[in-house]
């Protein structure tokens, strides 16, 4: 009877299949072979799912073992190309539109406990007094434990005007709060930041590229102009990109109508398209310099690569991440969708700044760079010349500075993270402005006692190497021969915590400054509290002015 009642229940993944292979015949493949194979293989994975779920000695859940197939299928072509279930396509939408119903804030789990770690500015969770260090115990009555970032989503996002309840513990506090929220529609900008840095010089700051991301920039660039502004820089660091047309629409801003922006080519040759502006920019003789790292990808490298082949825009900085593929969403059946790769973009020299080679893996299976004899030289309008095969290289190099181990290992533990939330809660400081932050007394000297008495221990790389020469030794049977001399080192190489933290005294401080910046003046304040220290903008603020120098660079 239960093996009946098995098979009944693949009937309907029967109908499916057959629809699977009526579909394909509905196409036409250029290869024969091709097709053949794809509904053998179609055939056989099915009855490989049927004799599982009907044999195997335990009841597998089917519909996760196949999406893990699914996933480990694309996982064979790029990173980019992913399949979005029903469950997940909101947060597919996020990603495009910036949108999204919820209360603003952002949450992580760190050892089993679920912390807020960061709120949007007028959102629900500002709003209503959650904090910066909250730890959320229950969300409408469901308890945090052993939940994972996908549940703690799916619970906290809905439609706007729903409600929900939050059960918070307080740092310090074992009374437990409870707060109830109305969900809201939360726009995350892409433009969160612009403002003067001096009487000439305007500045803004481009995180996203999702849907209006070219109106932001255009609305941001004219009250600029408003107080002022004579020439601009344009940061596009750490922006991971996003729509491609948001893209070549904010390159149309600074360059005249009718321009190539972008070519995207691919097999399908019905989907290659070239992009021209298609509007009257909003100024084409401003001084523009460019703000890039290796975090600026995709869409950001559209612009500054566009900006700089066009010779509109100096770029400084440090090389950009090098993505040229371009994504399309394609439907599934049960409102699935597969986000896939289906083309390469060709910014206007001709070259495509893709550093990586998924077609080409090594046999381990690793993915190489694009090697340096098929990079190809091209020229800019100007004739200047510029290189394919590995991101946007800046007219003008200017590393980013790097964080000491010391400090990598106190923001990896959450100790600036946890000292700050301390310190909050202690002192209960008030800031009229974010330039007030830094007035702030024995901020450095309260961390160092905070540390010490939380017994922080990190290890810097010399010690590390060091510990691995001893894991040798001691497999080859040789470190009684050398012990005496590696006792020695170590006592030489051991740190002093207490020393270490008054060397990074500055840059430590920075990182603290920042934090509270962000508590109390959100994102807005983080960024501007980050650019009094950004020694990158500081070259760009000096060159931007220097007329002879930009025409050196861009002719």
């Amino acid at each position: 009877m239960m093996m009946k009642l098995a098979k009944k229940r693949w009937l309907y993944l029967s109908f499916i299949v057959a629809f699977l292979f009526l579909s394909l015949s509905a196409f036409h493949f250029y290869d024969d072979d091709d097709d053949f194979e794809i509904s053998k293989n179609l055939e056989i994975y099915y009855t490989l799912i049927r004799e599982l779920n009907i044999y195997y000695v335990d009841k597998p859940d089917v519909g996760k073992l196949i999406t893990e197939n699914i996933n480990n299928l694309l996982k064979g072509l790029d990173p980019y190309t992913v399949y979005i279930p029903e469950t997940r396509i909101e947060d597919y939408k996020v990603m495009s539109t910036g949108e999204y119903g919820g209360i603003g804030a952002l949450i992580s789990i760190r050892q089993e406990k679920v912390l807020v770690t960061g709120l949007y500015q007028n959102s629900p969770a500002s709003e209503v007094g959650l904090q910066v260090g909250d730890e959320i115990l229950e969300i409408s009555g469901k308890k945090m434990q052993k939940i994972t970032m996908d549940e703690i989503g799916d619970l906290l996002k809905g439609a706007a005007n729903t409600a929900l309840t939050l059960k918070v513990r307080r740092f310090k506090n074992p009374e437990i709060k409870t707060f109830t929220l109305s969900r809201k529609d939360i726009k995350i900008k892409n433009v969160p930041y612009f403002d003067m840095l001096d009487d000439k010089i305007g500045y803004i700051k481009l995180t996203g590229f999702t849907y209006d991301a070219a109106q932001e920039v255009n609305s941001a660039f004219v009250k600029l102009k408003e107080q002022g502004m004579k020439h601009l820089v344009f940061d596009l660091r750490d922006n991971p990109g996003g729509l491609l047309i948001e893209a070549v629409k904010i390159v149309n801003l600074f360059v005249k109508k009718n321009e190539l922006v972008v070519k995207i080519l691919g097999r399908v040759e019905q989907g290659n398209y070239s992009f021209k502006t298609t509007d009257e920019p909003i100024d084409t003789l401003i001084n523009v310099v460019v703000l890039v790292n290796s975090m600026s990808a995709s869409a950001s490298e559209i612009v500054s690569g566009a900006l700089q082949d066009l010779d509109r825009a100096v770029i400084l900085g440090e090389k950009t991440f090098g993505k040229g593929l371009v994504q399309t969403t394609r439907p599934l059946i049960y409102n699935a969708q597969l986000k896939l790769t289906t083309a390469k973009y060709y910014i206007p020299s001709g070259r495509c700044i893709q550093a990586l080679d998924y077609a080409h893996r090594n046999p381990d299976g690793s993915v190489g760079n694009i090697p340096d004899s098929l990079i190809s030289t091209f020229k800019t309008r100007k004739g200047r010349l510029v290189y394919d095969g590995g991101g946007v290289s800046p007219d003008v190099k200017v590393p980013s500075e790097k964080e000491s181990t010391l400090v990598d290992q106190l923001l990896e533990q959450y100790v600036l993270f946890d000292f700050v939330t301390a310190f909050v809660y202690d002192n209960k400081p008030t800031y009229a402005n974010v330039a007030s932050i830094e007035n702030q007394t024995n901020l450095f000297d309260e961390f160092v006692q905070y540390a010490l008495k939380q017994g922080f221990k990190y290890k810097t790389k010399r010690e590390e190497q060091l510990s691995k020469l001893i894991e040798i030794a001691k497999e080859e049977k040789t470190y009684s021969d050398i012990e005496n001399e590696i006792i020695s080192l170590q006592r030489k190489l051991e740190h002093n915590l207490d020393r270490d933290l008054h060397k990074f005294e500055k840059e430590i401080t920075i990182l603290l400054q920042i934090d509270l910046a962000s508590r109390f003046f959100y994102q807005e304040g983080e960024i501007q509290q980050m650019l009094r220290y950004d020694s990158q903008l500081s070259q760009a603020v000096g060159l931007v002015v220097n007329q002879q120098k930009m025409n050196e660079i861009l002719n």
